[in-house]
């Protein structure tokens, strides 16, 4: 199966200057769950962004037009390059940035989103427009002493 998860405010902001805008312990959380001992998949400046680097106990894997040695990681110069490296029942997770997400939502089979209730007052980075989708499962959770906002970890189907 291939997944996209994100974490998506109101207006569908995802970031701004190469950095995600909430810090969202349980979001993270639901990340590490989902994706651990599977493969992501990534743009270059994602994998820029990341903190330390390649993510432990995932298969790492960049889409990059310049083919370059990241460490911790596989390049693919493309998606069919990437997918032809994959075996059929390898889950994966499409982890950003915005240019993978709007060019590969339509072969994604799901969308693990986390939608925080709120709009960013400064953001650069959107998630396409997913409205077309049918919402599979959902999970409410209200501010506390770790979340400023209230958010949903809601999954999508075609």
């Amino acid at each position: 199966m291939i997944s996209m998860i994100a974490a998506v405010a109101r207006n569908r902001a995802i970031g701004f200057e190469n950095k995600l805008i909430y810090w969202l312990p349980n979001d993270l959380k639901r990340f590490k769950a989902l994706t651990t001992g599977h493969t992501i998949v990534m743009g270059r400046k994602t994998f820029e962004s990341l903190p330390k680097g390649a993510l432990p106990n995932r298969r790492n894997c960049v889409l990059t037009k310049s083919i370059a040695e990241l460490p911790g990681c596989e390049c693919f110069k493309d998606w069919d390059s990437f997918l032809a490296s994959c075996q059929p029942d390898e889950d994966i997770y499409v982890i950003g940035g915005a240019s993978l997400y709007r060019d590969l939502l339509n072969k994604v089979d799901r969308l693990c989103l986390t939608e925080i209730d709120d709009t960013p007052a400064q953001a650069d980075t959107f998630f396409p427009d997913y409205s077309d989708w049918k919402e599979a499962w959902r999970e409410d959770h209200t501010t506390d002493e770790k979340h400023a906002q209230a958010y949903s970890f809601v999954d999508y189907v075609k």
